[in-house]
């Protein structure tokens, strides 16, 4: 068993490669049908994208790999159906489901487009656009108060028909009004999770930590460069709440402390409601294609499947993507990937 795992934790790129060049030659000549075979007493590596079976499943050897929908940013549809679409094609089952998607499918107003980065306003330009900037956001704050739950239900059941599951709804609410707030939990609720996600600080814990006590739900956590600080410890926030769990981005982790995080994922496993999963470089912190970088994805992965801990394992997709690619098929890939480490 041993011999075993030390292969799959070194799994070599060279091996990987091949099959997903195989992976990628079946699916040019396979139907357009997207399915995923898991079987753990097979260990014959099937894409999920071309079983044919029609509903995603990337739950592999007990660990379910999902994605964070953020990782579909620069694919040209923004929409729910659009992100349903790109989760289906990339052969995930399970997602984080940004809350402007979700919000956006159930009618909130829109926002103002930001102006182009390189562009130069002047004070008029700028008053003006600060101006609609506020007009909007008492407008959607007015709207989430009395937003209809129908229309989450609605989309947690489009999801659910095409076989995907929404874990969590990253709703960043923790700025939010306290009425707003309680309408991000129960639109998570509606959406068929117990879990909003926010970024990781200490304001944040205090204030989201006793709405979902009251909700009976989960306050989740997102971590980015703290762990630079060699004094930093996660503890404080967790005692805010025992609502409050953590996603661990075990890339920023990993490239902010050259540490494998299986050490902090074994400490704090009762804490860790999902995982990010990167492949990055320390010290440098860049995000690289997986298998070129450094974090050691499998040590990760198979200390979650050895102890079956129910972590969710999102993979966020930030690294750059060739021209001859795009987002969808770069998650479909890393799903390939973790499925080699896991079955």
């Amino acid at each position: 068993m041993k011999k075993q795992t030390e292969t799959k934790a070194f799994l070599s790129r060279r091996k990987f490669l091949g099959t997903a060049v195989a992976a990628t030659v079946a699916a040019s000549t396979a139907p357009i049908m997207f399915g995923c075979k898991s079987d753990d007493d097979n260990n014959e590596v099937i894409p999920p994208y071309v079983t044919g079976e029609g509903v995603p499943n990337s739950k592999f050897g007990g660990v379910q790999i999902g994605a964070i929908t953020f990782s579909f940013n620069r694919m040209p549809g923004k929409t729910a159906e659009d992100i349903l679409r790109y989760c289906v094609e990339s052969g995930v089952s399970s997602v984080e489901l940004m809350g402007e998607v979700a919000e956006q499918y159930a009618g909130i107003p829109p926002a103002p487009g930001r102006p182009p980065r390189d562009m130069t306003m002047s004070p008029q330009q700028q008053a003006e656009y600060e101006a609609s900037v506020a007009k909007s956001s008492e407008e959607q704050r007015l709207w989430r108060l009395s937003a209809p739950m129908e229309k989450f239900e609605e989309l947690r059941k489009m999801f659910n028909d095409a076989g995907v599951n929404i874990h969590m709804a990253k709703f960043a609410p923790a700025q939010w009004s306290d009425e707003e707030i309680d309408y991000a939990f129960n639109a998570a609720k509606a959406l068929g999770t117990k879990a909003v996600s926010e970024e990781l600080g200490d304001e944040a814990c205090k204030r989201l930590g006793p709405f979902a006590e009251k909700h009976g739900m989960l306050a989740v956590f997102h971590n980015h460069t703290q762990f630079e600080d060699p004094e930093f410890t996660i503890d404080p926030f967790l005692a805010y709440s025992p609502s409050i769990m953590l996603n661990l981005d075990t890339g920023h982790y990993y490239g902010t402390t050259g540490l494998s995080p299986r050490g902090f994922i074994t400490q704090y496993h009762d804490r860790i409601y999902s995982i990010h999963l990167k492949d990055s470089t320390c010290p440098l912190t860049t995000h690289q294609v997986w298998g070129q970088g450094m974090t050691p994805i499998a040590d990760e992965l198979l200390c979650i499947k050895e102890n079956q801990w129910p972590i969710y394992c999102d993979i966020e997709m930030v690294y750059p993507v060739q021209e001859w690619s795009d987002a969808v098929k770069e998650v479909r890939t890393c799903v390939n990937y973790a499925r080699n480490i896991l079955i």
